[in-house]
């Protein structure tokens, strides 16, 4: 049996190769990455590596030439939907026989403005015949440290998402149960991998908590939200994508509980307390 992540570079696919180490022989594995130079460190670490750009689809069929399983993590927005059905096609074309994909909370009924990207797809996957699982991550709790970090210099946790709740967990959380379904895992069609919600008032208390700090809890404007950010250092094009992130939240497409996620994981996810406490030692 062969797996290959794609991503294999990012935060989350570099979590996901770790993992699936332990689950499955390493000789087995292959790493995607788009260039020799860049695969240089994974083939130290014992990976297989193999070269393929998502905009390129003769590239991906020959990376996934011989490939059984694949861990497809979705690409960067911009012109994602047609980069992911050249992944499909090729998938489609070389034979893979499974896909397990990082899609987005509740993606059939969101109105995120990250979702289009993730309801087409999961229908072109779905229409490919390849047996797969799509993992409808909620939300990584690191996305949110240009928050913390400003509330740690600052001593005010600014948010301007008001009531709404997000399903956040530890972004190694989402990766393991990725790579235990690209293992061979027997998971639904569908898992939605959510946390229990909980709203950014709460998140800040947690934050009080695992940091010992009196930090105030500031619901805000949405101007007020972005000066904030821009303040603790983030360009304002960055500043204002976090705006959108807030409003989403606000709208409530985050606010997805599901028992899935602990269920794959086979253990209780990490408390906010102690998955903060983790992210900023």
């Amino acid at each position: 049996m062969t797996y290959l992540v794609t991503g294999a570079n990012g935060s989350f696919g570099g979590l996901a190769l770790d993992f699936l180490k332990e689950f499955v022989p390493q000789d087995e594995i292959y790493a995607l990455v788009r260039s020799e130079e860049k695969g240089a460190a994974l083939k130290k670490a014992g990976f297989n590596v193999k070269i393929g750009d998502y905009a390129d689809r003769t590239s991906m069929k020959e990376a996934l030439s011989g490939i059984d399983r694949l861990l497809f993590v979705s690409g960067a927005p911009g012109n994602r939907q047609a980069e992911h059905e050249n992944v499909v096609s090729a998938a489609k074309e070389a034979g893979v026989s499974y896909i397990a994909y990082t899609s987005i909370a509740n993606a059939k009924d969101s109105k995120s403005s990250l979702a289009p990207d993730h309801i087409f797809t999961e229908k072109v996957i779905a229409e490919s015949g390849i047996a797969h699982t799509f993992l409808r991550n909620n939300w990584y709790l690191e996305n949110e440290l240009p928050i913390i970090g400003g509330a740690l210099a600052s001593g005010k946790f600014i948010y301007a998402a008001e009531e709404g709740k997000t399903g956040w967990a530890l972004r190694r959380e989402y990766a393991e149960v990725a790579a235990k379904a690209v293992a061979g895992t027997e998971y639904p069609e569908i898992l939605e991998l959510s946390g229990e919600p909980i709203t950014y008032a709460a998140l800040g208390e947690a934050l009080k908590e695992a940091t010992g700090k009196d930090i105030e809890i500031a619901a805000s404007s949405d101007q007020i939200f972005v000066d904030s950010l821009a303040a603790a250092g983030l360009p304002q094009p960055v500043a204002e994508m976090f705006l959108t992130f807030q409003q989403d939240i606000k709208a409530g497409y985050l606010d997805v509980s599901s028992a899935d996620f602990e269920k794959a994981l086979g253990r209780p996810l990490t408390s906010h307390v102690e998955a903060l406490k983790e992210l900023l030692k």
